[in-house]
Order: structure tokens, then C-alpha cells, then sequence
């Protein structure tokens, strides 16, 4: 099958720093894919170079099947949603999202129509005389939404579209933006640093650090099979627990050990040939059960230091061995500063790293 934009061996520079270095990625119809990592690893750089605001020193960008790499933006067949709403200030909405088939001279009762579907889509009937001052943020964010939609292109962009809005704007606006890919269809390529937005809006996530993708997968497979401790590291909140030890071999078994916690990793699917030598052993807060749940579990004891309640489910951070930990509880948690804990740690869902931050 044929993707809707592959990416090919592309070098981007700024002088004599290189930024990204031989990226290739294929991106298939109708995906939504997002570009996650923290600030400076290359996401909105790559997305820039995608859709022809930022200059390539090599490779290729290739979108419905054709080589666009020297073409200019308007020529791609994209639409791109800014992070700043970028709204012209004196035009009501109507005119905002006429503009650019006004410009590139399509037929009126073309551009009245699809102003309408779009208009419709978006919740903007009732607005559409309304200039951008006289708009929500939200409302405002959702003109510049429709003004990329009302192009009727096959690949839209979003450049971090939802970071200038409250967290209660941000989750109404991701839900949208959910529904509308379910509708359209279209192929869509997000950059974020929320990974709660990664989460829960992508079919396929590419986690990025320092310009290389370090794991391209759907979100369930990145938070549960993470493939360095970077994404381990990076998805998560809190973040995964980690403990450093060694395998070694007894008994005719692996075993991790670390500060006077032996596991038995028989029940570890690992990815690797498991070497015996340094090792990471990673788990999130929810791996870790209390009580009658624990079973013959390996155990981590140690005292509670502080709860944070979160509604529905709780986090215990605990002191074990110099280190703090964190366990997630549902429900009501009755434990307080300076109780003692012993939660049995599933193996089954854990992570094990090697000496070099691979995942064995």
C-alpha cells in the first residue's frame, strides 16, 4: 500500500549543526500519527520540513505519491494547524476561512460550500460573523482548524495546536479532534509534547529524542513495551519506576538482584538474548499490587512518604533502599506518611534494560 507521506533518508542542518540525520518514516492513508519528545529533539523541525517551511540539506518528501521535497507549501496538498491561531483580526470568521480558496480563485459557490461543510463540522454555524476577538480561545483554535480543513486536502499538520488553551479547553478540543479524524478520514500528523494528547489521539506515536526516533508503535505497545529507558522514562505519569541491579544466574533461573530484592525472571518474556551482567529493572505505579492481590509476588517493602490523591485512583510514593517509589491505588486509599508497604511486583508487565538502555 501505497503511504501518504514517506519520508527518506532526510538531512536537516542549520549551518554546521545537524539536526536531523538520514530520518526515513512512511506514514499510511488515513493514519494519525504523532510526533512526541521534549522541547529541541526535532519534531516541529520534521513536521516544518513535511509541509515545506523548513529547507532540506538531503533526502526526500514524497506525499500522495508524488516527490515534493523542492515544492512550494501551497503546492503539497496539505493543510496546517499553527499553535497560534494566526487569525486575520479584522475579517469575521467566514472570512477567515475563505481566504485561501479566495486567493487561489476558486468559483464563489464552491467557496460558500465548503465554508459551510466546514463551518458545520467544526460547530462554527452560529459564529461565522463573528470576528476573532469576539471568540473563546477554543473557538478560536477551531477557525484555525476549519481554515485547514476547508482546503479538502488528503494530509493535515498540527503544530502543537492545543498549547495555548486551558487544560479544560485542551481536553474538549482533543476529543474533537479525535471525532473529526473519525469522520474525515483524512491522514494526520500532530506534534505534541503532552503525552496525554499522544495517548489518547494517535494511531501510532514516534518518539523522538535529539533528532532520531527512538520507537515508532501504537500508544499501548509504547507504555507497555517501552524499547529503551528513554521512552520508559519519558511515557508515564508518574513515570516508571526504576531500579538498578544484575542478572545473574541460580538455580537454573535468571535472577535480577538489587539491594536485597532478588526476582525471579522466569516469568519475563524477554525481547533479547538476557546476558548476565548490569541491568534496569522498570515498572509503573500500577504494577506494583498491596495486599491479598500480591499472592507470592516478589515483595518491596518500605514506608510511605507522601499520598496524592487523584479521585478515582491514588498515587503512594514509598522509601526503598535510598530510592523513592510510586505505587497507584483506585479508590479510597486509607495509608498515611510513615506506614509500612510491601506490594508484590508483577514481573509479567515489567521492563528489563541492559547495560546500554536497550530493552532485553
Amino acid at each position: 500500500m501505497q503511504s501518504a507521506v514517506s519520508v527518506k533518508d532526510l538531512k536537516i542542518a542549520y549551518g554546521h549543526h545537524t539536526v536531523i540525520e538520514k530520518m526515513s518514516i512512511d506514514i499510511a492513508p488515513q493514519e494519525f500519527l504523532v510526533l512526541l519528545g521534549p522541547s529541541g529533539c526535532g519534531k516541529s523541525t520534521l513536521l516544518n520540513a513535511i509541509a515545506g517551511l523548513q529547507e532540506i540539506v538531503a533526502g526526500e518528501i514524497w506525499i500522495s505519491g508524488k516527490n515534493v521535497s523542492w515544492e512550494e507549501p501551497k503546492d503539497r496538498g496539505i493543510g496546517m494547524v499553527f499553535q497560534s491561531y494566526a487569525l486575520y483580526p479584522r475579517m469575521s470568521v467566514r472570512k477567515n476561512l475563505s481566504f485561501g480558496l479566495r486567493v487561489a480563485g476558486l468559483p464563489k459557490a464552491e467557496i460558500e460550500a465548503r465554508v459551510a461543510r466546514t463551518a458545520a463540522l467544526l460547530h462554527l454555524d452560529t459564529l461565522l460573523d463573528r470576528r476573532p476577538a469576539e471568540l473563546s480561545g477554543g473557538q478560536r483554535q477551531r477557525v484555525a482548524i476549519g481554515r485547514a480543513l476547508v482546503r479538502e486536502v488528503d494530509v493535515f499538520l498540527f503544530d502543537e495546536p492545543l498549547s495555548n488553551l486551558d487544560a479544560k479547553l485542551r481536553n474538549e478540543l482533543r476529543v474533537e479532534i479525535k471525532k473529526l479524524h473519525q469522520r474525515l478520514g483524512n491522514t494526520m500528523i500532530y506534534v505534541t509534547h503532552d503525552q496525554v494528547e499522544a495517548l489518547t489521539l494517535a494511531d501510532r506515536i514516534a518518539i523522538m529524542r535529539d533528532g532520531v526516533i527512538q520507537q515508532l508503535a501504537s500508544p499501548a505497545e509504547i507504555y507497555r513495551r517501552p524499547t529503551n529507558l528513554f521512552v520508559a522514562g519519558f511515557i508515564g505519569a508518574p513515570a516508571m519506576n526504576f531500579v538498578e541491579g544484575r542478572i545473574e544466574r541460580g538455580h537454573g533461573a535468571l535472577i535480577f538482584r538489587s539491594k536485597g530484592l532478588a526476582v525471579d525472571l522466569s516469568g519475563y518474556s524477554f525481547q533479547a538474548a538476557a546476558a548476565e551482567g548490569p541491568a534496569t529493572l522498570g515498572f509503573r505505579p500500577e504494577h506494583l499490587v498491596l495486599d491479598g492481590a500480591a499472592g507470592s509476588l516478589p515483595t518491596i517493602s518500605g514506608r510511605v512518604s507522601v499520598v496524592e490523591p487523584m479521585g478515582s485512583d491514588a498515587v503512594v510514593w514509598f522509601d526503598w533502599a535510598d530510592q523513592s517509589l510510586s505505587l497507584r491505588l483506585m479508590g479510597d486509599v486509607a495509608l498515611q506518611p510513615g506506614d509500612a508497604v510491601a506490594p508484590g511486583l508483577d514481573i509479567a508487565k515489567a521492563s528489563l534494560f541492559g547495560a546500554d538502555g536497550s530493552r532485553l
